[in-house]
């Protein structure tokens, strides 16, 4: 191959060399970017799982309240129930005792019986009135322990009362706040399995934009090899290039020389005076004497 044609290729190496390195960037770049969106998928992907654990404890945090509440609530429906049985068992008790009840009210029953004592501790009387007049104590005083028992038996069944109304207050307090934290509970609940979907979505899309850059990548590595051999071409061509321009130079050193050293040896046959350049190349050859 000429030295032109050395060029021509050298050349044509240098544009090829051009164009690869050019496709190599793009192809180098395009991987670069889908790796930078594969990583931005996957720190997506990491913070909706941390929400999504968030979500979680926070829901379970709620379902445990809710579950709290609702064992209080029946608790509080168990103790509903015993109070409303045992209302249930006094007005009974109150009802028989009741079919007992004087004909007289119990005001009328009390004066008389203070009077008759009032009697008994200030009048004189004989033993006969004595026993007549304890007697109508004790017939006044059972007529009004009626009146006391149903009394005492009313108390009793008012503060039941009271305590189931206490107790089905506490209970709506519950539910309507167990109501509310149900709903929290499903409203987390539901975002969670929204944030979950999200995640997979996001970890499908990280996955396959991990599978285009291992191929994008895979396209780098022939170009790469392409460039180096490419390479390695235009360093042998130059290298031949640099070899023939050394070769032609000393040609032509060799030439010069051999011509300086002809026309010396002839102005030394002539008798011709030396100039410094021909005697030093005849000196070398040791051929400076003029006899």
């Amino acid at each position: 191959m000429s030295g032109n044609e050395k060029d021509q290729a050298l050349e044509s190496l240098a544009q090829k060399l051009t164009e690869l390195k050019e496709q190599r960037r793009i192809v180098g770049k395009d991987a670069d970017d889908r790796a930078e969106r594969r990583d931005k998928l996957n720190e997506q992907v990491r913070t909706l799982r941390t929400e999504v654990q968030k979500l979680r404890t926070t829901r379970d945090e709620l379902n445990e309240e809710v579950k709290k509440l609702k064992q209080q609530r029946s608790v509080a429906v168990s103790k509903i129930r015993e109070k409303i049985e045992g209302l249930r068992a006094i007005s009974q008790e109150k009802r028989t005792i009741a079919e007992n009840k004087p004909s007289r009210p119990y005001q009328p029953l009390k004066k008389e019986l203070e009077e008759v004592e009032w009697k008994v501790q200030t009048t004189s009387h004989t033993l006969q009135e004595d026993k007549e007049m304890m007697e109508q104590v004790k017939h006044l005083e059972t007529q009004l322990s009626v009146y006391r028992k149903i009394e005492k038996f009313s108390q009793k069944a008012s503060e039941l009362r009271n305590q189931v109304n206490t107790l089905k207050n506490e209970n709506e307090v519950r539910h309507h706040k167990l109501t509310t934290l149900a709903q929290r509970s499903q409203e987390l609940h539901k975002n969670m399995l929204e944030k979950i979907e999200v995640a997979k979505t996001k970890r499908r899309e990280a996955d396959e934009m991990h599978k285009q850059f291992l191929e994008a990548r895979m396209k780098v590595k022939p170009l790469q090899d392409d460039v180096v051999a490419v390479s390695a071409q235009m360093l042998q061509l130059r290298k031949g290039l640099r070899e023939a321009e050394q070769k032609q130079k000393k040609e032509s050193e060799d030439t010069l020389r051999q011509t300086i050293e002809n026309q010396a040896r002839e102005k030394l046959r002539r008798g011709e005076k030396l100039s410094w350049e021909e005697f030093q190349l005849l000196a070398e050859k040791g051929m400076t004497s003029q006899d």
